[in-house]
């Protein structure tokens, strides 16, 4: 392998990399900024900020947890970037914090917006008679039956909370002039919404808390109350799995209720001027004063997603209709006609995941299909893709599904839909316990004529039909007897344990897809060295593992020019003169999550190009999905499916200024400069067809002006881009030559 030079770039090795928490803070400050950002309609700038503050609870659950739980246990390991998990806490609190309090600053900013348009949070301050008779009323019919006040004291421990978990605090005296303080726990009921409707107005809402605190007396009405205040807590989520476990569901089922009961990592209150208050809190929960941290407008910032569900079209994005592939249509609906007469990529969501769903529904229903295997990694409550399974395996085909348990967070759902599944006859399987299944496959065995003939489809995404109309993600279909071979190859490997040496197409974690990538790199600055173009396109979710991003490294010292969609964290410091300087990273955020797994190599020919290696994949370029994850890369070798995914997909992600932040070397992002007219990767493929799924509707001439539009946006930014090399290299040389 090329070697890389870090000499006279950085003090300590470590240096090379970007910490990746620290990277995930910087991706939600971005999520944050769409909250902020005043061209984004309002209510969505509510589902933004909703979706940082719920990000941020989990990075809690779950990263901070983790950090917490090394110090413990006397963990000295450094980070990738050289740094202690002491010294990694240190900086992300800090982080973590300031940007909770960017989110209670831009909840008033928006809660003031929300007033001038129409839709009101009101305050118990600023109440009319009218309302309070009102909401009296509904606080003793609706909220009062279900409020229970735990009292605190030497004979009554403090009460169990559930992780975020919200609940009340009162400092209660008997009298005015009693030195003499009780402390009343009482949790919020989960089921009761935060935001209620005042006098049954759709757009003047009350938040839950204030309502308790406006009629606190009417619970306590002997006492003087002298304190009020509103808390969540934050637990370690994570699970701890016994390897050896005998059955492994009931493991789960075990791990899931202990979690429930994890350790309380942070405290956030809300009670002005009661320090008293806040102590007893710390004292009571087991959590140190640093952890604590209080908040001046509202707790628990993720329940503003309930305010989205307001009638007012104008405060949302314009709606949009997914698209159907009509070439699925041109065949009468029949998916497998459809595969069979030439691969298709579904570019969710802007096509249906509605053609996933059709897919299994038909093999479920077809007398011709006589087995269906399946990886489930996460799907929704009321999944259609796990009915056509069930209605599959009660029509005695076979089932077989791979279940994985470890899917964070939604591990008791796939243990409901697994026992469902049993009971319908299919054979479930749960993967394995040191590694988590996160490939998306899906195939179907089909007796046509004398012989079987195999029908599979790779995602990016999960089987999910809820996400996909937010998540960005590739659904593809074919019959190409390689990958369907390689697909029960892999699908033995994971119900029969049995490690496969001989795929002919798809490479797999976690014995050889990082391999493959690396082998890929090294191709690539072989031909930068014979002077032949070389260049990387790449589009992830996450870019941390160490060793690929010194090949990447390498290769930008070797010559190649890579390019990379990089939507979280990226610990790779992209842009360094003489180190990295052929690198760009950039993020997109906006109207859709982007999520698919894309990467291109030029393979001696300049991007795009029909003659360049192209794959779609369910893995980041992480060690967990290298190493710790059943992972696929599939290769892309239809002309069509190449040509979208390369010359469309990858193109528009490139040229994208509206959404896109720039990575610097340091770790900073910088939004992108541009106008109303500038050039938007999501409102393109919302308003342009995609390649492989037209049909008959889609003549040659169309097609030819299809591929022009877009193309036509790649040469203008070739010649610029050459120019601008050409530019970096001569100012470079002038340096080095002084």
């Amino acid at each position: 392998m090329y070697k890389i030079s870090t000499k006279g770039f950085f003090e300590q090795p470590s240096d090379r990399f970007i910490n990746r928490e620290l990277s995930w803070l910087e991706f939600n400050w971005r999520v944050l900024e769409e909250a902020q950002n005043e061209s984004v309609p309002l209510l969505e700038r509510v589902k933004f900020l909703s979706i940082s503050a719920s990000n941020l609870d989990e990075f809690y659950m779950v990263r901070i947890a983790g950090l917490k739980d090394q110090i413990r246990h006397n963990i000295t390991a450094l980070s990738q970037d050289g740094l202690t998990p002491h010294e990694q806490l240190a900086k992300i609190i800090v982080k973590a914090e300031r940007l909770m309090i960017e989110h209670q600053k831009c909840w008033v900013i928006i809660r003031e917006k929300l007033r001038a348009s129409g839709i009101t949070v009101e305050t118990k301050d600023h109440l009319s008679e009218e309302d309070k008779s009102w909401l009296k009323n509904y606080f003793l019919t609706n909220i009062f039956p279900a409020l229970s006040p735990i009292a605190v004291d030497p004979a009554h421990p403090f009460p169990f909370l559930p992780n975020l978990g919200l609940a009340t605090i009162l400092q209660i005296k008997v009298n005015a002039d009693s030195q003499e303080i009780s402390y009343v726990v009482m949790p919020m009921p989960g089921k009761i919404g935060r935001f209620i409707n005042i006098n049954n107005n759709s757009n003047r809402f009350i938040l839950l808390e204030d309502v308790i605190d406006l009629f606190k007396e009417l619970i306590f009405p002997d006492k003087h109350i002298s304190g009020f205040g509103v808390m969540q807590i934050t637990r370690d989520s994570d699970l701890e799995i016994e390897d050896e476990a005998e059955d492994l569901v009931s493991n789960f089922e075990s791990a899931v209720k202990r979690r429930k009961r994890g350790s309380v990592i942070s405290l956030k209150l809300k009670a002005p001027g009661h320090i008293k208050l806040h102590k007893f809190l710390c004292e009571g929960l087991k959590v140190e004063e640093s952890d604590a941290i209080e908040l001046p407008h509202i707790i628990g910032l993720s329940a503003v997603m309930e305010l989205y569900s307001c009638d007012n079209p104008k405060l949302k994005f314009k709606p949009y209709v997914e698209r159907f592939p009509e070439r699925i249509n041109d065949h009468g609906g029949d998916c497998f006609a459809a595969i069979e007469s030439k691969d298709i990529i579904i570019h969710h969501p802007y096509e249906t995941f509605d053609v996933v769903v059709r897919f299994l529904q038909q093999a479920a229903r077809d007398p011709d299909v006589v087995a269906i295997k399946q990886t489930l990694y996460r799907t929704s409550s009321d999944s259609p893709i796990v009915k056509a399974l069930v209605e599959a395996a009660e029509a005695g085909k076979a089932v077989t599904v791979v279940v994985e348990l470890k899917a964070r967070f939604d591990e008791e759902s796939n243990i409901k839909w697994a026992r469902n599944l049993e009971r319908a006859g299919a054979q479930v399987v749960f993967g394995f316990v040191e590694l988590k299944t996160h490939a998306k496959i899906s195939l179907v065995v089909r007796r046509e004529g004398e012989n079987l003939k195999s029908y599979v489809h790779f995602g990016t995404g999960n089987y999910h039909p809820q996400t996909a109309r937010t998540y960005s993600d590739l659904s593809f279909f074919t019959c190409n007897t390689k990958l369907c071979t390689d697909a029960s190859l892999l699908f033995n490997y994971l119900t029969g344990y049995s490690t496969p040496t001989d795929f002919a197409a798809l490479a797999i974690s976690p014995i050889s897809l990082k391999s493959r990538i690396l082998e890929l790199i090294d191709n690539e600055i072989e031909h930068a060295k014979n002077g032949r173009p070389a260049n990387i396109w790449a589009k992830m979710n996450a870019l941390v593992d160490p060793e690929v991003i010194d090949a990447l490294y390498a290769a930008s010292q070797g010559g190649v020019e890579i390019d990379l969609v990089v939507r979280g964290i990226c610990a790779l410091r992209p842009g360094i003169p003489g180190f990295s300087h052929n690198i760009r990273v950039k993020s997109i955020v906006g109207r859709f999550l982007e999520h698919p797994r894309i990467i291109c190599f030029g393979d001696g020919n300049q991007l795009p190009s029909p003659n360049a290696k192209l794959f779609i994949s369910s893995a980041d370029w992480m060690q967990r999905n290298f190493n710790g994850r059943v992972e696929v890369l599939v290769p892309i070798e239809n002309a069509t499916v190449h040509e979208q995914v390369m010359g469309q997909i990858m193109v528009a992600n490139l040229k994208d200024q509206k959404q896109t932040w720039q990575l610097h070397g340091d770790g900073t992002y910088v939004r992108v400069a541009h106008t109303k007219a500038s050039f938007s990767a999501h409102d393109y493929f919302m308003t342009n067809p995609s390649l492989s799924g037209r049909g008959k509707a889609l003549s040659k001439a169309e097609s030819e002006k299809q591929r022009n539009k877009i193309y036509k946006l790649l040469k203008f930014d070739k010649r610029k881009k050459v120019r601008e090399r050409k530019k970096g290299k001569s100012k470079e040389k002038g340096i080095n030559d002084t």
